[in-house]
């Protein structure tokens, strides 16, 4: 069996919140949208059933992971960049020949405080956390099993 798997997930809560996943059916949603290859790329390859998740709310107030959640479903092809009406359509990706993935997520748990960016920057043990490094925009982002137990920790106060 593969060893489990850590990832951070971005979203702006404006346009889909760790809150909006908890209110799914079976708090089970389809992570769409995804355009950048190297991501494109960690759903192919790497994220399996089970793998972790740190939800990251960006472009908010603060800048925090707020929960967790895992992977359900491994990746197939992205409905959404088929469709011209859909947002994230993508001419070039065909279904035969789809371009981009999605994987399917489930929410576990709302932590009890979230875990600012600022928090994680001044923490010795995430110092080497992507999320902090400059330059680093990628929306899904592999963590440790090191970051992923020190933010577990801050998050839930355990």
């Amino acid at each position: 069996m593969a060893e489990r798997r850590y990832w951070l997930f971005k979203s702006e809560p404006t346009a889909y919140s760790f809150a909006d996943l908890m209110a799914e059916t079976d708090r089970t949603a389809e992570w769409d949208g995804v355009r950048n290859y190297q991501v494109r790329n960690f759903m192919r390859d790497d994220m399996k059933v089970g793998d972790g998740i740190l939800f990251y709310h960006s472009s908010s107030n603060p800048l925090a992971v707020v929960g967790v959640a895992r992977i359900v479903g491994e990746s197939y092809p992205d409905a959404t960049a088929f469709d011209p009406a859909e947002k994230h359509y993508d001419p070039k990706s065909k279904p035969e020949n789809p371009a981009w993935l999605m994987v399917d997520i489930q929410g576990e748990r709302e932590f009890d405080r979230p875990v600012t960016l600022q928090e994680i920057k001044e923490n010795p043990k995430l110092e080497t956390m992507l999320l902090v490094k400059r330059g680093m925009r990628l929306s899904i982002q592999p963590v440790t099993q090191e970051e992923w137990d020190e933010v577990i920790s801050l998050g839930t106060g355990g």
